[in-house]
């Protein structure tokens, strides 16, 4: 057996249906849509989560709740990560950024996961009571600075 001697078994390649080309060809006129009818215009075919006219699944699960569009989001960070800076230094948010401790600039609460090796100064929108006491037992600072969020109008 040659390469150029392969051909696949019969039966495994079909011809590909070509609509719409006269009577002759079985396929013509309609193109095997049938008469009128959604189907039959262009178009019209329905999108896959069409339920056949029964109420969508989307209307059908109950609401709850709403989202409280003043709701305060804060970039979270952790005693244990602030290790990353010097000694005796002051660290604020934009410092923090810088060394990619938070993603976005507003508002920045510190908490108490983890151990301090070094006094820092720590200037942050929020802290919590365990992360002040392990700042103050470094020999650092937790020194509340408050971002305003800016007006949306």
């Amino acid at each position: 057996m040659k390469l150029y001697e392969l051909k696949p078994s019969i039966g495994a390649r079909k011809k590909r249906k070509r609509v719409g080309r006269g009577p002759g060809s079985g396929h013509g006129k309609t193109s095997c849509k049938g008469h009128k009818g959604q189907k039959s215009r262009s178009g019209g075919q329905r999108p896959p989560w069409f339920e056949g006219g029964q109420m969508p699944l989307q209307r059908r699960l109950p609401k709850r709740g709403f989202t409280n569009i003043f709701k305060e989001r804060f970039s979270i960070i952790n005693i244990k990560d602030l290790n990353c800076f010097e000694k005796d230094i002051s660290v604020t948010p934009e410092l923090m950024k810088e060394k990619g401790l938070i993603k976005r600039s507003g508002r920045v609460k510190i908490l108490g996961e983890g151990e301090l090796s070094r006094s820092l100064i720590v200037q942050a929108d929020s802290f919590s009571k365990s992360a002040v006491k392990k700042i103050e037992e470094a020999g650092g600072k937790a020194i509340k600075e408050v971002h305003k969020m800016p007006k949306v109008s």
